[in-house]
């Protein structure tokens, strides 16, 4: 959206066209402090998962904040492309990529990138190593197992020695180690993600221990995510941390209070047609709705009752007061899907632009 739209710096907020996807740069700044000073000093850094942001620049900034292994996670190889091309050293598919073009694409970023990639399955690991031998480069494989998503990864731990066995045989591929990935349910309190952690990653913990027994070594243990950045890292033998939604965060991570709302959409109102109700100009094409209507910010007494394609309908409570031509400012409830509709971030400070950030992997579904 907003294709051609791009503001000066120094544009105050209540110029800006909307709607508009924007960033908070001191809530963006915070958040990547959070993880920097999280992982000072501990074994286990960051990988962060640039699904979440698509963007080359955020991902520099987060590498330089500090606490990341100095990589990224992509989830496709489109994905991976724009990273690489974007400078990122180091990009971990963690997709199994099967397709035979896709394939040659992943050989190609290796020959310009650290490329490792998620794999279940041996027919997938002799594919992956007759692509790399053709290439001339070398692909780093990570098994995944399954901790209850019920999508890829292995599901036993005999058939993830079997299948660490078959990768280390191969001519092009370097096994690495070993990866999982899962979710919680609510909004827990600390106690209760340390032990759905503990509970989860046991299972990818064996594994790695079970592989180790076999004289294959490892050197990577990625799991963990936003609600587990701070459990996961004290588990013994993690090694990586696949968070993402922590950077700009979603109202589903709401109990994280450490963690600011950093990327908000900016709508106008554009009708008040009755008392207690209010149009606003951003639909589900600005802010998706995958996972629940949004939440607005700061604007107590007004809340989003329905979202049509390009409009927002307010609720405004009694005492509430809402007038034609102001702004509001809406939290996703999921923000991978409403950053993949727009070109481009808006980073303002004290309600100022400051930067234009391209959204260079939008789109990126290959």
């Amino acid at each position: 959206m907003n294709e051609h739209y791009r503001p000066t710096p120094g544009t105050p907020m209540s110029d800006l066209d909307t709607p508009c996807l924007v960033i908070d740069m001191d809530d963006l700044d915070n958040n990547m402090d959070v993880i920097a000073n999280t992982y000072q000093g501990n074994g286990a850094k960051l990988r962060g998962h640039s699904k979440n942001h698509k963007t080359p620049a955020i991902a520099h900034r987060q590498i330089r904040r500090g606490g990341t292994v100095g990589g990224v996670c992509a989830a496709k190889v489109s994905e991976a492309e724009v990273m690489v091309h974007g400078g990122i050293p180091s990009v971990f598919i963690t997709s199994e990529i099967v397709e035979p073009m896709k394939i040659a694409r992943l050989a190609a970023l290796a020959d310009q990138a650290e490329m490792l990639v998620a794999c279940d399955q041996a027919s997938n690991a002799r594919d992956l190593s007759k692509a790399a031998q053709a290439r001339g480069v070398e692909i780093n494989v990570v098994i995944e197992l399954e901790t209850g998503l019920r999508r890829c990864g292995v599901r036993e731990i005999n058939a993830g020695v079997a299948l660490a066995k078959e990768i280390s045989s191969l001519p092009g591929l370097r096994f690495r180690g070993v990866m999982s990935h899962q979710t919680i349910p609510e909004m827990p309190d600390r106690e209760d993600r340390a032990v759905e952690a503990a509970r989860t990653i046991k299972g990818v913990i064996d594994l790695k221990e079970a592989i180790e027994s076999e004289g294959m070594p490892i050197d990577i243990v990625s799991t963990g995510e936003t609600w587990s950045y701070d459990v996961a890292a004290e588990i013994p033998g993690v090694t990586e941390i696949q968070g993402g939604s922590y950077l700009m965060m979603e109202t589903h991570y709401g109990y994280m209070t450490e963690f600011r709302y950093a990327a908000k959409i900016l709508t106008t109102i554009i009708s008040t047609p009755r008392p207690g109700v209010a149009i606003g100009d951003a639909g589900v094409r600005a802010v998706s709705s995958l996972s629940g209507l949004p939440t607005v910010f700061n604007y107590p007494g007004v809340t989003v009752e329905a979202l049509d394609s390009d409009h927002s309908v307010f609720r405004v409570d009694s005492g509430a007061n809402l007038n034609v031509g102001d702004q509001i400012l809406l939290i996703p409830a999921q923000q991978d899907a409403m950053v993949s509709r727009w070109d481009r971030f808006i980073g303002l400070r004290q309600d100022k632009v400051e930067v234009v950030w391209d959204i260079q992997a939008r789109g990126c579904h290959n």
